[in-house]
């Protein structure tokens, strides 16, 4: 006789919610997406009954409210991968102002893991009691993310303090699923989001992989150490023998959240809109788009997730530059592409611009008139930071966008990043008041990259370096 099956449905009903786990993260995303569009389509149909102009704008300002709150749930409820979505729709060139203030909590208020399951993690990747390790060890964390949390600590006979970073538990298979359902998502976008999807896949991957994080962020900091006089970004210190898969200790480097900016300037009495303010806000953008030319165009290696929560301001409007879990090594071609393209945008060149297009292998459709006119507003729309003259707000996606009149049929996965990385510059520009071209402010470093390729032709690459050289040493003197 056979034995007897024993059946344990505790094991079958695990087995079967973790089945369809997906399907039912997919539903309860589309069914509350659906609710915060329906209940713009049925708001845009009442408030076209209303004639005072002020009663709409605050009727507006309400309904965006209303979505960022729903919005803000279902990012949060959902988590994983849905928090990188709210990180990627919550900028002020491209959401209402009641969606950035919202949303921008996510970037490191996402919410936490429990110490008692911190605590766990770390001793069983450090191999030892987290008592054997630390002389102190803060329970509450400094911050949590889509990814990792991170808690402040001291290490056994030491007198600095450090950051410790800890992977949430089960998040890889989470978010690795949510971005596969986004594979299988159709829309009427005239873009290459296949692409899109299967770079966030891969550099998202990368970003569970601490040993790999803290490889990055030795190698970002000794080439910026390294060309500048003074570095223009500060990059913590790994501590090399706490890294695992799982954690990450670092130095600690003390600094206010960059979304924090406008609130520390009032509270120390400073006008947020006066000429001081200005030349803070001035300053800090200029230390970012410096450093992400130099990353870019001169190394092809770079840090490419510039959200507001990677960002600290710390004394002297110094800038330190956080998370090193998306970074982006770009093949030669591609970063001498690039340079091109950033030559066409601050030159506004549109034969450039599509020359540049084809290097990149950036394959176009297009039927409209003066396609290439079309084409350098695509590049300067995808790859600047400047908004044209009155604009506040990006509609990237209106009849009157280039996106619509050219389609984008390929788009190298690779440079994914750098269009992230560059609507990460001009979301935070746009927060801090300042209209600026990251283009122009690039060109002497495309110029360099190229020239020292022997690709660029121009007699006064030599001029700009020397100006280039002088600028940067008065800006960076100590």
């Amino acid at each position: 006789m056979l034995p007897p099956i024993v059946v344990d449905l505790n094991d079958i009903k695990q087995k079967l919610s973790l089945q369809f786990r997906p399907i039912q993260r997919s539903f309860q995303f589309w069914v509350r997406a659906v609710d915060i569009y329906t209940g713009y389509k049925v708001f845009q149909l009442r408030v076209n009954f209303v004639k005072d102009a002020q009663k709409q704008e605050a009727m507006w300002e309400r309904q965006h409210e209303l979505a960022a709150d729903k919005i803000f749930s279902m990012c949060s409820d959902l988590g994983g991968f849905f928090l990188k979505i709210a990180q990627i729709i919550g900028k002020p060139d491209l959401a209402p102002a009641a969606w950035v203030k919202r949303l921008v909590t996510l970037c490191d208020q996402a919410p936490p893991t429990s110490y008692h399951t911190v605590k766990l993690v770390l001793e069983n990747e450090l191999g030892m009691s987290i008592h054997d390790v630390f002389d102190r060890f803060d329970v509450e964390p400094l911050g949590s993310a889509s990814i990792a949390q991170v808690h402040k600590a001291r290490l056994k006979g030491d007198k600095s303090d450090v950051v410790v970073k800890v992977q949430h538990p089960g998040v890889q298979d989470l978010m690795m699923t949510d971005i596969r359902n986004l594979h299988m998502q159709k829309t009427d976008i005239k873009f290459d989001l296949y692409s899109v999807t299967k770079e966030m896949e891969t550099q998202i991957g990368y970003e569970f992989d601490f040993m790999r994080e803290a490889s990055a962020m030795e190698k970002i900091r000794t080439f910026l150490y390294k060309i500048n006089r003074r570095a223009p970004v500060l990059v913590p210190r790994v501590i090399r023998d706490m890294v695992t898969r799982k954690v990450l200790v670092m130095e600690y480097i003390d600094g206010i959240p960059i979304m924090n900016l406008g609130d520390e300037i009032a509270k120390r009495g400073v006008d947020p809109h006066g000429k001081v303010a200005a030349a803070a806000k001035q300053k800090i953008l200029q230390s970012l788009t410096l450093a992400y030319g130099q990353m870019i165009l001169k190394s092809g290696f770079f840090h490419a997730d510039p959200h507001p929560g990677n960002i600290l301001i710390c004394k002297g409007s110094e800038v330190a530059l956080l998370d090193y879990g998306q970074v982006k090594d770009l093949p030669e071609q591609l970063r001498l592409g690039y340079a091109n393209l950033v030559l066409a945008i601050a030159d506004c060149d549109p034969a450039r611009a599509s020359e540049s297009y084809r290097e990149l292998g950036i394959d176009t459709l297009s039927q409209c008139e003066n396609e290439q006119q079309e084409m350098l507003k695509l590049a300067q729309t995808m790859f600047d930071t400047k908004l044209p003259p009155g604009v506040k707000m990006l509609q990237p996606f209106s009849e009157e966008s280039s996106i619509k009149k050219i389609a984008v049929q390929a788009f190298p996965e690779e440079l994914f990043s750098i269009l992230r990385t560059v609507h990460l510059l001009r979301g935070l520009s746009v927060g801090l008041g300042i209209n600026y071209s990251c283009a122009e402010q690039w060109r002497p470093i495309a110029e360099e990259a190229l020239s020292q390729a022997g690709r660029f032709k121009g007699n006064n690459v030599k001029q700009r370096g020397i100006i280039r050289g002088i600028v940067n040493t008065l800006f960076w003197r100590d």
